[in-house]
């Protein structure tokens, strides 16, 4: 049997397992394709492709995007595009840099309230991490002894409806497909029904982000409940999209494993046609 998980995190963003680590995890799990997609980087691409024939996993290279409609958080996930590509490059250079000003605002709240400092966040992120984000607060929170798990994190401090939140700068999602449409690249809106942790798109931006090249929807997703997956599922279909399924995988960031949803032999098939990049086989 053919296993596609074409959606995990590296420890270059908020994952906690290094590219090579994840490639051996993909093994030993029995997958046959998994996509990096790291949030906003794609600089975990180089190790992860040196491991393909050491153990026989091949990689579609991909970058999850961040963007936001109104104040609304929207995820896009950008595969086989090129990662040179000025606009994109300069996307990322500026969500980054938000990202990192977030953080640290972010913490200067909490830590009125808990015992955490932005050396602690920098302390427990991985060396190699290029994104700094509410992931590695929740992490000096839990090793502050405040919480167990990010999830708790979270729920009770880092949620955007909580009082210590900061927005940050981020793309918008049509913009964005067409950015990464210029780059070579094919557009895949991420978990569009995570209604635990972000406001939902209305279906209008959806639809404007389908008119701007989007390629597919990821259906299924852990975050999606069955009822909106088979409403994205119709979508998806009446507008001709590919439908996706990940895990979205982070390693011992989030409970999500490796291979708990794929995505079909012939839907990866597509996203090798419509993309710059090849995938990277043994």
């Amino acid at each position: 049997m053919t296993l596609i998980d074409p959606h995990t995190h590296s420890a270059y963003s908020d994952g906690t397992d290094t590219p090579s680590q994840l490639m051996e995890k993909a093994g030993a799990a029995g997958i046959s394709v998994l996509g990096l997609t790291d949030h906003d980087v794609t600089v975990g691409w180089d190790e992860a492709s040196k491991m393909v024939s050491k153990t026989g996993v091949s990689l579609l290279r991909g970058m999850e995007m961040s963007c936001s409609w109104k104040g609304i958080t929207v995820h896009l996930l950008s595969y086989l595009h090129n990662p040179d590509d000025p606009a994109l490059l300069e996307s990322s250079r500026k969500v980054l840099q938000s990202r990192e000003n977030r953080a640290q605002i972010m913490v200067e709240r909490i830590s009125a309230d808990y015992p955490i400092t932005w050396e602690d966040v920098l302390e427990v992120a991985n060396a190699d991490a290029k994104v700094i984000g509410r992931p590695h607060i929740a992490d000096a929170l839990i090793r502050a002894g405040s919480f167990k798990t990010r999830a708790e994190a979270f729920e009770f401090v880092l949620h955007p409806r909580g009082p210590y939140y900061h927005f940050l700068w981020s793309e918008d999602p049509v913009e964005a497909v067409q950015k990464v449409r210029n780059a070579g690249g094919v557009p895949i809106i991420a978990h569009p029904r995570a209604r635990k942790r972000q406001k939902l798109l209305p279906d209008g931006a959806l639809f404007d982000m389908i008119d701007a090249g989007l390629a597919g929807i990821e259906v299924n997703h852990r975050d999606n409940a069955p009822e909106d997956q088979e409403y994205l599922r119709q979508i998806a279909r009446e507008a001709g999209l590919l439908i996706t399924g990940s895990s979205d995988y982070h390693g011992l960031g989030k409970p999500n494993q490796l291979a708990e949803y794929t995505t079909a032999p012939e839907v990866l098939e597509e996203i090798e046609w419509q993309g710059t990049l090849p995938i990277i086989t043994p």
